[in-house]
């Protein structure tokens, strides 16, 4: 599989693991009026580096994301403040100074590009369920180096397609070449052998192919042709129509069925030779034996999922006629027909480049339509997070526009969140951010099944998680020194809780004072805080 290198490349392949995981606090709790329809409310919107704010979500959503849509920068070259072209936002060009590190002065815009997406799309991979699916948007600037970091870290195998989305109606008459009518969407599944799209629902058009020309009593058809290319012994033989005309395939096919399906064919008035008789034999397809939808197809257009100027005009129509803090927002529409392909009506939805929301409106507006309770979550790095992007979701929610342009509310409510401080200060813990947050961390480390964790217990305060031979306990108390000793042991009254007794235990404190041998006599796993925290 053929790879592709760049300057900083060596950096950042495995600078995932070295970005410092930190907290999410919540600041802002927004539902909808209590007369608005029924949503999802388990949604988030987080302010953040999405780098890090993809750290964070780990504990929670690791493997259970089931649909990832992402619009990055398209890293167009233009060095002026366009949303899709953020790759010299001054965030971004000190992070790459700091990892990357002079070797950055050297940096093109593509190496700059390349660095930045590769940690966030490791990170994205690991969120992903192992069903779940991506769509990554993205121009002719850089389809060609994504769709070898794409194959990289996804696997080559698991690349699905690249959509073309036809963004424009309109030539660009001034444009110096060609004039760009066009994006891509890139989809990969995490396994291709286990995920599978959607079926659409048939559009009116394609209802409309299906008639019944002969008052069938088995309802609307369509003719399919009845020829094929495959060679087989027995399939070039005459068919004679009702008018007595002669039939044979044309040069080159044959026909598809043998000659002893065709005459059952026949016998069952699956044939059609068109209303006089005389027509080339074509098959009888009904609608009543199709698939209940049609096949998603790699061309997308304007007019089934909007254009850039649809998308412009909705979010000129959310915000009151300003809509122009975004020159490419994406429509709703499209954003739904990702969702319709991609999604249950229980799934969980990633944008981490959320923009304007319009992916949180996507599913919202999806739910409304068919009953579901899908959840977003949205990371947004700029300051607009609140202002933009929340707010867009707070008006879908609740309705906008007036008089005859009055769009209802869809309902529903989210979380808000800012990216808090680290977990870890160099060797410590920060215990700034609260023993839950610990917790929490300590047992998505220790991979503890969620039907086996734990709810602090004035009986059991310390236990994380427990099942038949294991028990995970952390010793933690962020004004004293938690030494493990038997008196500490004494204290654990599973029995009290309901548990049975472990026969293994992992425990983590600040000290221990049993011998090796009291540890083996207990089964039990001493970990140090905090030198013996996995680190992320």
């Amino acid at each position: 599989m053929p790879t592709l290198t760049w300057i900083g490349k060596d950096k950042v392949v495995n600078h995932h693991h070295d970005v410092p995981y930190s907290v999410l606090e919540k600041t802002e709790t927004f539902t909808a009026p209590q007369d608005s329809p029924e949503n999802s409310t388990k949604n988030r919107i987080i302010h953040g580096d999405n780098l890090s704010v993809l750290k964070s979500l780990l504990p929670e959503f690791e493997g259970r994301v089931n649909c990832i849509y992402i619009d990055p920068p398209y890293n167009t070259g233009n060095e002026n403040w366009v949303y899709n072209d953020n790759v010299n936002d001054p965030r971004i060009k000190k992070w790459l100074g700091d990892v990357v590190g002079k070797e950055g002065d050297d940096l093109t815009r593509h190496d700059k590009w390349l660095c930045m997406m590769y940690p966030r799309l490791k990170l994205l991979h690991r969120l992903l369920a192992n069903d779940g699916v991506i769509f990554v948007s993205i121009d002719d600037d850089e389809q060609a180096n994504l769709k070898l970091i794409m194959d990289e870290i996804w696997g080559a195998a698991n690349f699905i397609s690249n959509v073309i989305w036809q963004k424009k109606y309109s030539p660009q008459n001034d444009a110096k070449h060609l004039s760009s009518m066009h994006d891509f969407i890139m989809v990969y599944a995490k396994n291709k052998n286990i995920w599978r799209p959607n079926l659409l629902i048939r559009s009116n058009e394609s209802l409309a192919r299906y008639k019944n020309h002969d008052n069938d009593p088995r309802g609307s058809w369509k003719v399919g042709d009845l020829t094929s290319k495959t060679k087989a012994t027995g399939h070039s033989y005459p068919i004679i129509s009702p008018s007595g005309k002669v039939f044979y395939p044309s040069s080159g096919r044959q026909w598809a069925p043998a000659l002893s399906t065709f005459e059952k064919l026949l016998a069952d008035n699956r044939i059609w030779f068109g209303k006089t008789g005389d027509n080339v034999p074509s098959l009888k397809q009904f609608l009543t034996e199709v698939q209940s939808g049609t096949v998603p197809l790699t061309i997308w257009l304007r007019d089934e999922v909007g254009d850039n100027q649809e998308a412009v005009q909705t979010l000129k129509s959310i915000f009151d006629g300003d809509g122009n803090s975004f020159e490419t927002p994406k429509p709703p529409r499209l954003i739904e027909r990702i969702l319709q392909i991609s999604t249950n009506k229980n799934s969980i939805i990633l944008d981490s480049f959320a923009g304007s929301g319009t992916t949180a409106h996507a599913v919202l507006k999806l739910n409304a339509q068919d009953g579901g309770n899908r959840q977003f979550i949205l990371c947004e790095m700029m300051d607009y997070a609140n202002t933009i992007t929340a707010e867009r979701v707070r008006r879908v929610m609740t309705g906008y526009g007036e008089g005859t342009k009055r769009v209802e509310g869809l309902g529903g409510a989210f979380d808000y969140y800012e990216l808090g401080e680290p977990l870890f200060i160099g060797e410590y813990l920060n215990e700034a951010v609260g023993e839950s947050k610990i917790r929490q961390y300590v047992t998505y480390s220790e991979n503890i099944p969620l039907e086996q964790q734990t709810h602090q217990s004035p009986v059991s305060p310390y236990l994380l998680g427990i099942n038949d031979s294991t028990a995970w306990i952390f010793y933690y108390d962020p004004q004293h020194e938690t030494i493990l000793t038997v008196d500490f042991l004494a204290t654990l009254k599973y029995r009290a809780n309901g548990y049975t007794v472990p026969t293994h235990s992992i425990i983590y404190a600040d000290r221990c004072v049993l011998t090796m041998a009291q540890l083996q006599r207990y089964g039990i796993q001493f970990k140090k805080t905090p030198r013996d925290i996995t680190r992320l």
